[in-house]
C-alpha cells in the first residue's frame, strides 16, 4: 500500500470528529488524527502531503446513481445540452449522418419539459432519420422518445394493447405517438434492439468511475443492475478497470418474481468470489412507483392535472413478500419511492420484513423520497430505514415548474424534498445524484441542498427555505450518511476507517452564500490512501 502519509498544512474536517490539525494514513486506513497523528509521525517513517491551505475531508459517496447509463451517454447523439425539440432533431440528424453504419441510433437524455406534457412525436424524429430506428431516453430514464421505424420494429401499432406497467400515449386516431412511458412500454422497443457489446459496457463503467474520481467520489450505489450489466462490472473488475468502489443493486421485476431470487444470490456469490474490494452486489432494487413528471408517481390523493393517482409497480402485498424474501437472504432492500403512497407502501414492506425475519441491521433504503406524508416521517427512524435524497432536484427548475408543480398542485408542491424535516425526526439521511438523470457532482447537489436555489440564485430566499440544510449537515449526508447506507467503516476520519479522502480548494463552511458551493474545486481524490485523481489529470 506504500509508505504512511501525514496530511498537514491545511484544514482537516469530518462530520463526526470536527476540525483536526493533522491526519495519518497507513495501509489504506486512517491511522491517527489530530495531536495523535503528530505524535505518531514523530516516531515513524512517513511521507508528508502538504495541503497548502486546502480543505481535506472524507470522500463523497453517491447513494443512488446509474453510472453505467451515465458512461454510455457519451456514445450517442449529444441531446442533453439541447434546449429545444429542433436542436434535438438536428443533433440526431448530425449523429446519424456521421455514423451511417449503425443499425440503431440510441442516445440520452433529453429534457422532457421541451414538449407539452412531456409528449414527443415520432414524426419529429422521422425528419432526421426515417430509415433507421431511433431511441432516445428522457432525463428521468422512465420515458423514451422513438421514431416511426422503432415503433414498427417493436410491433407497436394502433392495435397494441396498453402493456402491464407501462403506457403508450396515442394520437386522436389511436396510433402510437412516439413517447413510451415506464418499463412495460419501454421494454417493447428495447427488446427489439440488438444487444450491446460487452466492451462498450465495460468502457462505460471505467469512464464513469474516472469521472466520479474527478468529483471527489469514491463509492457509488449503482441502483439498477441487470445480468448483462453485472457481467460488465465483473469483467471490469477482472481487468482491473474499476477506478472506484461500486455496489450493485440487482433489479427485481414483479413480472418475473419470485423466480429471480435464486439467480440474484448466484450473482452476489459471483461478485464475492472475485475478492475485489472495489465491487460488491449486496443490494436489491425495487421500483415502488414511477415519476411525477409523467404522472406515474404513486400518490395518496389524485393528481391535480391528470386522472388517477399514479402507478404502483408492485402490488403492496407482493412488494412486502419480496422485500421480506431478499431481506431474509441477507440483501439490503433499496426501494424507489417518489410519491407519498409509494413511500407508505415501501415502509409497510420494511415493517413486514422486520415482522417476518426478526430484528437485524437491515438499513433498508427509500430512494428519492420526493413526497412523504407527515404521518410517515417518524417511521424511518423507528425502522432504521435510510432516506436517500437527490438534493439537486430541490429547486424551481423547468422540470419542477413546467411538469411537476402543475401535476401536484400548490399544497403538495410545497411539501417536496423535506430534508430538514427528515433530520428533525432523526431519519438517517444520505445523498445521491441519480446520475445521469442529474449531475453527478456532489458540490452541485450540496449547493441546492443548502440554498434551495436555481443556478440563477432564484428565488432569493430559497424555495421552501425551512427545508434548507446547514453546510455541515449536508456534507454529512454526502459522506458519513452514504457510508452508513453502504455498511462501510468510512465517511469519517476515525482510526481504522478506510482512507477515502477528498481535498477541496475551499472550506465549504466559509462561503457567504451556500449556493456558491458549486464553485468549490476538487484538488485531489484518494482511495484507500492512494491518490486516484489530482488536478486535471485523470
Amino acid at each position: 500500500m506504500g509508505e504512511p502519509i501525514l496530511f498537514t498544512g491545511g484544514r482537516i474536517w469530518c462530520p463526526t470528529t470536527g476540525d483536526l490539525e493533522a491526519l495519518v494514513v497507513d495501509d489504506g486506513r486512517v491511522q491517527a488524527v489530530g495531536e495523535d497523528a503528530i505524535a505518531w509521525a514523530s516516531t515513524h517513517d512517513h511521507r508528508t502531503v502538504d495541503l497548502a491551505g486546502g480543505f481535506l475531508m472524507p470522500a463523497f459517496g453517491d447513494g443512488h446513481a446509474h453510472p453505467l447509463f451515465g458512461g454510455l451517454e457519451d456514445d450517442g447523439p449529444q441531446v442533453r445540452p439541447c434546449r429545444s425539440v429542433d436542436e434535438i432533431v438536428s443533433e440526431v440528424r448530425r449523429y446519424a449522418a456521421a455514423n451511417p453504419d449503425l443499425p440503431w441510433i440510441t442516445g440520452a437524455s433529453y429534457d422532457s419539459s421541451l414538449a407539452p406534457e412531456g409528449l414527443f412525436d415520432a414524426r419529429w424524429l422521422d425528419e432526421a432519420v426515417p430509415d433507421r430506428p431511433v431511441v432516445l431516453r428522457a432525463w428521468d430514464y422512465h420515458t423514451v422518445w422513438v421514431n416511426s421505424r422503432a415503433l414498427e420494429l417493436a410491433g407497436i401499432t394502433t392495435d397494441t394493447p396498453e402493456p402491464r406497467l407501462g403506457e403508450i400515449p396515442r394520437r386522436s386516431d389511436g396510433s402510437p405517438l412516439g413517447t413510451l412511458r415506464e418499463w412495460g412500454a419501454v421494454d417493447l422497443v428495447l427488446a427489439a434492439a440488438p444487444p450491446m457489446a460487452e466492451e462498450r459496457l465495460v468502457a462505460a463503467v471505467e469512464r464513469a468511475g474516472r469521472g466520479y474520481a474527478s468529483l471527489g467520489v469514491t463509492w457509488v450505489q449503482d441502483a439498477w443492475v441487470e445480468p448483462r450489466e453485472l457481467a460488465a462490472y465483473v469483467t471490469a473488475a477482472e481487468q482491473s478497470r474499476l477506478p472506484i468502489r461500486f455496489n450493485l443493486a440487482l433489479y427485481a421485476d414483479p413480472r418475473n418474481w419470485p423466480g429471480q431470487l435464486a439467480a440474484m444470490i448466484e450473482q452476489r456469490d459471483r461478485v464475492r468470489a472475485l475478492g475485489d474490494t472495489r465491487l460488491s452486489a449486496n443490494t436489491v432494487k425495487f421500483f415502488a412507483d414511477g415519476v411525477v413528471e409523467n404522472a406515474t408517481g404513486a400518490l395518496l390523493e389524485p393528481y391535480t392535472s391528470d386522472p388517477g393517482s399514479g402507478m404502483l409497480v408492485w402490488e403492496p402485498e407482493l412488494l412486502a413478500q419480496a422485500v421480506a424474501a431478499v431481506d431474509a437472504a441477507g440483501f439490503q432492500p433499496h426501494i424507489h419511492t417518489i410519491g407519498d403512497r409509494a413511500a407508505r407502501v415501501a415502509l409497510d414492506a420494511v415493517d413486514h420484513a422486520a415482522e417476518t425475519n426478526g430484528p437485524r441491521d437491515r438499513r433498508a433504503v427509500l430512494a428519492h423520497v420526493q413526497l412523504v406524508d407527515a404521518a410517515d416521517h417518524e417511521r424511518f427512524h423507528r425502522q432504521g430505514t435510510i432516506a436517500n435524497a437527490e438534493p439537486l432536484w430541490a429547486q424551481l427548475d423547468d422540470l419542477m415548474t413546467v411538469l411537476t408543480q402543475p401535476r401536484l398542485g400548490p399544497d403538495r408542491s410545497e411539501a417536496q424534498y423535506q430534508f430538514a424535516t427528515m433530520q428533525s425526526h432523526g431519519t438517517a439521511l444520505s445523498f445521491g445524484s441519480d446520475w445521469p438523470v442529474s449531475s453527478a457532482d456532489p458540490l452541485e447537489g450540496l449547493s441546492v441542498a443548502c440554498s434551495r436555489q436555481t443556478l440563477e440564485r432564484q428565488p432569493a430566499g430559497g424555495w421552501i427555505p425551512e427545508e434548507r440544510l446547514a453546510v455541515p449537515s449536508a456534507l454529512a449526508a454526502y459522506t458519513s450518511g452514504v457510508a452508513h447506507q453502504a455498511f462501510r467503516s468510512a465517511g469519517s476520519l476515525i482510526p481504522g476507517y478506510d482512507a477515502d479522502l477528498v481535498v477541496l480548494d475551499t472550506d465549504p463552511r466559509d462561503l457567504e452564500q451556500p449556493r456558491d458551493l458549486d464553485r468549490v474545486t476538487v484538488l485531489s481524490t484518494w482511495l484507500a490512501g492512494e491518490c486516484i485523481y489530482e488536478g486535471d489529470q485523470q
